[in-house]
């Protein structure tokens, strides 16, 4: 289930809520009780390496594997 990261323009504390993506855009209290929210663009960081396909030692793929005619 998405979280989505949302501001208090009330008290400015930050919180998080784990809801369903249709439920995206629905209004959402601060842990305070306050009503007056913005939801907030959420960054994701994804690190690590990917390995690469090894590639072929010849030819291979269309126009240089003479697979067209």
């Amino acid at each position: 289930m998405p979280r989505y990261d949302y501001r208090c323009r009330a008290c400015g504390s930050t919180f998080e809520l784990n809801r369903p993506m249709a439920e995206s855009n629905a209004p959402a209290a601060c842990p305070s009780g306050h009503d007056d929210t913005v939801k907030l663009l959420s960054t994701v960081a994804v690190t690590g390496k990917a390995a690469a396909a090894p590639r072929p030692a010849s030819g291979g793929g269309c126009c240089g594997g003479g697979c067209c005619g």
